[in-house]
């Protein structure tokens, strides 16, 4: 065999091979295709199945109109309210601190032994009520002495005054210098002095002795006692005896935004008293009522808020000093307002509606025009009149035009 022909002969081998390599390629691509196609066809039964098998929806089609009809005409279970006609009051509210109009520590303004303590923790005690006892026996003996020292100096006083008068009757006869009776007139002012500081020891001693007795400045409350009997007091200690806070009357602090400022002047000219009342942290109970008395002079350009003072007489002693609670600024009174729960208005994408229930037991998208608003209650100046049927409850189902179910009203039954 020739070179020629050898190499011709392996070229046609070669030819032969890539040819087949290709077919093989080929075939195997075209099976991973294959099995592709066909898991993905697997899958989406398998999902649709387990779809089905856990109660989900397929996933829906274009609705071609009758089906969301069908939809809408589902009865929904709500709650309704009547609107009703009122007089509604206007409201600024701000949160709050209770805070005593006066606050006393009891402390010592002697030292010694406290031999008695008769305040009772928490209870209510009057201006002068005697609480607590030092021993008095070292200022007793004090004001003994002070005493002594003073009846010693009156007799002394005396006797300058009488040696005075005798020397002025001898001098008349010109029985004696003038030098002398100067110096006794001199003895007499020097006993008079001494008589003055003798008393002023007196009414210190009496003083010092009128401290071991502590009575209470101002009618309160006491709070936990902070010593007991036996112990040595100071006239320097700095814890005291006990608190005594004063909770009737007592003051609520509390501050409003400062865009509400004007309202709050336009209502100051209109009346001497604004009406405020307290409530608990939740709003749902009222714990006093009382009358604005102050206004800050400032705002706090922290907050943006200023801060308002009221007076509570607190007779039923409902608030407790440093308690937070919600305080709330009557400022107007709207007359004759429609009014509907808050619960019912609700925001569209540019405007305030409501869903009014109609005679057929339908419902019917009603824009309105709000005013004031009290908390859980709203002024509508335009939308449902009064004695019409609003959804409160339930409104996250309804379309123009969902047939409701009402609640069942309550009947008295006979017999």
């Amino acid at each position: 065999m020739t070179n020629q022909e050898f190499s011709s002969g392996q070229t046609k081998k070669r030819s032969s091979l890539g040819v087949l390599y290709f077919a093989v390629a080929s075939a195997a691509i075209g099976g991973l295709l294959l099995v592709v196609w066909w898991n993905r066809v697997v899958l989406s039964e398998t999902v649709i199945s387990w779809r089905s098998a856990i109660g989900l929806a397929a996933p829906a089609k274009p609705s071609q109109g009758g089906d969301s009809k069908k939809s809408g005409n589902r009865p929904v279970a709500v709650g309704v309210a009547t609107s009703v006609q009122r007089d509604l009051p206007v409201y600024l509210s701000g949160i709050g601190t209770v805070t005593a109009l006066n606050t006393v520590t009891l402390k010592s303004r002697v030292d010694g032994e406290l031999i008695k303590v008769s305040l009772v923790e928490g209870q209510a005690v009057e201006s002068g009520e005697l609480l607590a006892e030092i021993d008095p026996r070292p200022f007793e003996a004090a004001l003994a002495q002070a005493e002594g020292q003073l009846a010693r100096d009156r007799a002394t006083l005396q006797l300058s005054k009488q040696t005075l008068s005798r020397l002025q009757s001898l001098k008349l006869q010109n029985a004696t210098s003038q030098q002398e009776l100067d110096e006794q007139q001199s003895l007499v002012e020097q006993s008079e002095a001494v008589v003055a500081i003798g008393l002023a020891n007196v009414q210190n001693a009496q003083l010092q002795l009128s401290y071991t007795r502590i009575t209470s400045p101002i009618s309160g409350r006491v709070g936990l006692r902070l010593i007991d009997k036996g112990n040595i007091v100071k006239a320097n200690d700095l814890g005291g005896l006990a608190v005594i806070t004063q909770v009737s009357p007592i003051s609520v602090v509390f501050a409003i935004p400062q865009d509400a400022i004007p309202l709050l002047q336009t209502s100051m000219k209109q009346t001497d008293q604004l009406i405020v009342e307290a409530f608990d942290r939740d709003v749902s109970t009222r714990l006093a009522e009382g009358k604005l008395t102050a206004i800050d002079n400032q705002v706090d350009p922290t907050t943006g808020t200023l801060k308002l003072k009221a007076t509570f007489e607190n007779a039923e002693q409902t608030l407790f000093p440093n308690q937070f609670v919600n305080a709330r600024l009557r400022i107007d009174t709207v007359r004759d307002a429609i009014v509907v729960p808050s619960l019912a208005v609700q925001r569209g994408p540019d405007y305030r509606y409501v869903y009014v229930v109609k005679s057929d037991e339908t419902v019917e998208l009603r824009k309105v025009a709000l005013g004031p608003i009290d908390g859980s209650e709203s002024s509508i100046t335009k939308g449902p009149t009064v004695g019409e049927t609003v959804v409160i409850t339930g409104l996250d189902k309804l379309q123009p035009n969902t047939k409701v179910i009402l609640p069942k009203r309550k009947t008295d039954s006979a017999g």
